[in-house]
């Protein structure tokens, strides 16, 4: 019997089967599905992080204190004099800015909205590049008073409503401020926040959240070449004006990404190897069905030895219609699984993309689920004694 003629067996055999067969695909095709969605859902949102972080800029880098190592935190960590001196003596600094960051409730006239509050100095539009759209940024403002609030568009529509919330008051966290400018940020996964950023003078964040402390320094070098000396500069600087060693710490945006890419591609890889149990569920499926057939077909193997097919020959005709059963199972789950990444990242917004490796993969490893869990009742079948398995009814 050749290669072609076992193909037409299997194919026979799992159609006369239908619901049968169905039933047992269905764990095949869940399992592909899952590892070619887990994995296409998991790169493009890698790739939507890694596009956002690269928005700011290769010459973004932070300035921090290692709390877990040594004193907590305190307010003489880090000074607005130490932000003067450092862009004052560092050339290779082209924007530095103190930042801090917590949560608030706004509320306006129409309705009221939670808000990441952003406390820091006029130096942190140009790092972050962000877009004013109407009125000033911080430290730009000809008013001078000192609660002010760059409100984002949405925020500002959403709890003013249709009055002009320029040059007017809105409360955060029940303190009074002036709005002085309106800013909008870019589609993509920073908009898809609830709370939406706003941005207030470092000073009136303090008094705000009644914490001195100032948590970090964002800045921007002249290059990307000079990134790694502005930090080591900085660093120094700091260490110098606050008589310590081994506080200060510093990152740079390359190296935030490099963190982030491992991070996510490791977890991709674990979800969809955890997804990838379920092939073996479907394989046991397969098993189960294939020796159920094999016990059915007792007379008509026994009639086929006795007509001159070999062992090898019953060994290959249910061995293929295991392996036919997992690659149409793993064929439709690709198809599924492509389909639904790509739902799942259009209602995201982020792109899909569906990983050919993931699906070449999940192939490979429904042919050998078919030939492992295959192999042993293709075995079985062709081990029967042909007198045997003739007085079977």
């Amino acid at each position: 019997m050749n290669l072609f003629e076992s193909l037409r067996l299997a194919v026979e055999g799992i159609r006369v089967n239908k619901l049968r067969s169905f039933l047992t695909l269905l764990g095949i095709i869940i399992g592909i599905a899952a590892v070619i969605m887990v994995v296409s859902i998991g790169q493009g949102g890698r790739a939507l992080l890694l596009k956002e972080m690269e928005k700011i800029g290769s010459n973004f880098f932070t300035l921090y204190v290692d709390w877990e190592e040594g004193e907590p935190p305190n307010e003489r960590d880090f000074t607005v004099q130490d932000v003067a001196v450092i862009k004052e003596l560092v050339p290779e600094i082209s924007l530095l800015a103190p930042s801090n960051y917590g949560s608030a409730i706004v509320q306006g006239p129409k309705d009221k909205k939670p808000a990441q509050v952003i406390g820091t100095d006029s130096d942190y539009a140009g790092i972050f590049k962000i877009k004013v759209t109407r009125g000033s940024f911080l430290g730009t403002s000809r008013s001078g008073p000192r609660a002010v609030v760059v409100l984002d568009e949405q925020l500002a529509r959403d709890v003013f409503g249709s009055v002009d919330p320029l040059g007017k008051r809105v409360s955060i966290n029940n303190n009074q401020a002036l709005v002085i400018g309106l800013s909008k940020e870019e589609s993509g996964i920073t908009s898809m926040r609830s709370a939406k950023n706003i941005y207030v003078p470092l000073d009136f964040w303090q008094e705000m959240f009644e914490r001195r402390t100032i948590e970090q320094l964002e800045g921007s070098a002249v290059g990307r070449g000079e990134v790694q000396t502005a930090m080591d500069q900085a660093v120094k600087i700091l260490e110098r004006r606050h008589q310590t060693r081994d506080r200060y710490k510093s990152i740079s945006m390359d190296q935030q990404m490099q963190i982030t890419g491992k991070i996510t591609g490791i977890l991709t890889y674990i979800i969809g190897s955890v997804a990838g149990f379920s092939l073996l569920v479907g394989g046991i499926g397969v098993m189960n069905i294939m020796l159920v057939s094999v016990t059915e077909r007792t007379r008509e193997i026994g009639i086929r030895m006795a007509l001159g097919a070999r062992r090898r020959d019953i060994m290959l005709q249910f061995l293929i219609e295991a392996v036919v059963l997992c690659l149409v199972g793993g064929f439709a789950g690709a198809v599924i699984g492509s389909g639904g990444a790509a739902v799942f990242a259009w209602l995201l917004k982020w792109p899909s993309l569906v990983s050919w490796s993931a699906i070449l993969i999940a192939f490979a490893f429904s042919s050998a689920v078919g030939v492992f869990f295959g192999l042993y009742p293709a075995a079985r079948a062709s081990g029967m004694d042909p007198i045997e398995a003739l007085r079977q009814e």
